[in-house]
């Protein structure tokens, strides 16, 4: 068998000029049962799961629960199974860690400190995503270079170290004027947040809307600096 890092580094060069769709498709076919594309909901996952229905209506879809999420995030799950006929499997944080970090540290012990921040994201996300990407050998994310300082450097196919295998980012280099023009090409549902300023939407009490001149992801943990803006999920 290949080594899976060296062959993420091939596959990226492979797949420099190639289309979301072509990319999409590959991996698909390649990764057969051991791919998933990961939604938070937002435009981009969007775009990606009307792209890979059309290729593979049997795609698995997943995304997580946090439990603190927008009312209009879980309609938006609602109306995306209904659209596409799929079940998006939904993932969730283990109560008895939940419940431990909040008796311990507060409902809100995101805003008392960085470390307190970081460990509630481990706690709601980053610990649902490890399961979920256990059984698999690829994921496909939304993630795009121009969507903050931390994300400059995203290629199109990347080795994630930290979960221990191939991550897939067809959109990498797209804008978000490229975004938004294939939303309504496509009639493709979106978060009505969009709309309201809300260009990156996370946990409701970690997001806010963006003033005029920030950056895209000006308004998720807006209390901390801009290179610190992840919760570790997407951590290079």
């Amino acid at each position: 068998m290949k080594d899976k890092k060296a062959y993420a580094g091939e596959l990226n060069q492979r797949f420099k000029k190639a289309s979301p769709e072509e990319i999409i498709a590959f991996f698909l076919k390649e990764f057969d049962g051991k791919v998933a594309v990961s939604s938070s909901m937002s435009a981009e996952d969007q775009i990606l799961i009307h792209m890979a229905v059309a290729i593979d209506p049997a795609v698995e879809v997943f995304t997580l629960d946090t439990g603190r999420l927008f009312p209009e995030t879980y309609d938006l799950i609602q109306r995306t199974n209904e659209k596409y006929g799929i079940k998006i499997r939904v993932y969730f944080p283990d109560y008895h860690e939940v419940e431990e970090m909040v008796n311990t540290r507060g409902i809100n012990l995101f805003y008392e400190s960085e470390a307190n921040r970081k460990l509630c994201c481990d706690v709601r996300k980053l610990r649902p995503l490890a399961r979920a990407l256990a059984p698999l050998d690829a994921w496909i994310c939304g993630l795009r270079t121009e969507q903050s300082v931390t994300r400059i450097l995203t290629q199109h196919v990347e080795w994630d170290e930290k979960n221990g295998l191939i991550k897939v980012n067809p959109l990498s280099e797209w804008l978000e004027k490229d975004v938004w023009k294939y939303i309504r090409e496509h009639d493709i549902p979106y978060n009505p947040l969009h709309d309201k300023g809300f260009p990156s939407i996370g946990c409701q009490p970690c997001t806010r809307a963006v003033k005029p001149g920030e950056d895209l992801r000006a308004g998720r943990w807006w209390w901390e600096t801009p290179e610190k803006k992840e919760c570790g999920l997407h951590k290079k």
